[in-house]
């Protein structure tokens, strides 16, 4: 299959990156962006835009790519699967389950790719974590720490974060939803996450109408032996010293990945310090290029995308989950994984 039609739905800051990678891997392909905001200017990369829906299914893209505010994914997504273009969409599927389930069923019955893009998956900083855990090297895991969290205001500090998709609940803003590439990292390393008890907090004065605290408690796949393992994800917008990690507890030390340094360190049994055991500098559109060529792949080889839509609905499931809990005082909440499709 010869690519030569590719839309960019959105133009944020991620909706340009995906525009950069898509004229960098296709640079004859003829690349139109869908936009809200109507202009004459010509966005750097692409031929031109569209300001309608109509124009760009008319188009009859290839792929596809939604950046466009989690709220709207859904909608723009179906739209495109009707007329059988590949799907490209950017994390989170969307701010809510409902219709994704319809848009994995219409893809499956379009027979076209819907891949999430839960990025972090194609670090190789996280592969390298993964499969030392999957290796054994701290035997059986007994406990898991996760963190993510940057000061909203200084995120993007070109543009005003009260004007962001961060900080508007319309848009599927606050810090869950933004940081939910941790909760799918985790179910990819560590198992289905079973049940859910979760605080969901406005803690500072940022002027936002969404959440920018988060302390979650995971229950990681079925008890077995009287032994399920648990774990912790903290997320916020509110701190100043950005972080994003991961520590594994085990049996025979720890294991801990740095996002940010892109490394992996180990803390044996009787051990004094940690010890790097994988280092790895990354471009900030590495792990995009990765993600792109993947998707590229399952195209062409018609072959299941490493972040499915079952991926990405499974995720928006454990968030509902944590709403839920939230709602009841941090009471234990099931997540409800009914309803998806292969």
């Amino acid at each position: 299959m010869s690519i030569s039609r590719i839309l960019i739905v959105g133009l944020g800051s991620i909706g340009k990156r995906h525009l950069r990678i898509a004229r960098k891997l296709f640079p004859h392909a003829n690349i139109y962006v869908l936009r809200h905001q109507t202009s004459d200017e010509v966005p750097e990369f692409a031929n031109g835009c569209f300001f309608n829906v109509e124009e760009a299914l008319a188009f009859a893209p290839q792929i596809a790519v939604i950046a466009s505010p989690a709220s709207f994914h859904i909608n723009a997504a179906k739209s495109l699967a009707e007329v059988g273009t590949h799907l490209l969409i950017e994390k989170p599927l969307s701010d809510l389950s409902e219709g994704a389930s319809q848009l994995l069923e219409l893809c499956k019955k379009q027979n076209i790719v819907l891949q999430v893009g839960y990025n972090l998956r194609f670090l190789a900083s996280l592969k390298h974590f993964r499969s030392m855990l999957m290796s054994g090297v701290i035997g059986k895991i007994l406990s898991v720490r996760s963190e993510a969290g940057q000061f909203l205001p200084s995120w993007r500090p070109l543009s005003d974060y009260r004007n962001s998709v961060s900080a508007k609940k319309e848009l599927g803003g606050g810090v869950l939803l933004e940081f939910s590439h941790e909760i799918d990292y985790l179910r990819w390393i560590f198992g289905e996450i079973e049940w859910v008890r979760a605080f969901l907090g406005r803690q500072s004065d940022l002027e936002i109408d969404v959440e920018d605290t988060v302390h979650l408690t995971l229950g990681f796949g079925l008890p077995e032996n009287d032994f399920q393992l648990c774990g912790t994800l903290n997320l916020d917008f509110i701190r100043h010293d950005t972080i994003r990690q991961c520590i594994a507890i085990g049996e025979r030390g720890s294991l801990r990945w740095n996002a940010l340094a892109g490394t992996v360190e180990l803390y044996e049994v009787g051990g004094s310090e940690w010890h790097q055991i994988f280092k790895q500098h990354q471009q900030r559109d590495d792990s995009y290029l990765d993600e792109w060529e993947n998707f590229i792949e399952a195209v062409k080889e018609n072959n299941p995308p490493l972040v499915s839509g079952e991926d990405g609905l499974k995720v928006l499931r454990i968030i509902e989950a944590a709403n839920e809990s939230a709602q009841y005082g941090g009471k234990t909440a099931k997540v409800q994984y009914l309803h998806t499709t292969g």
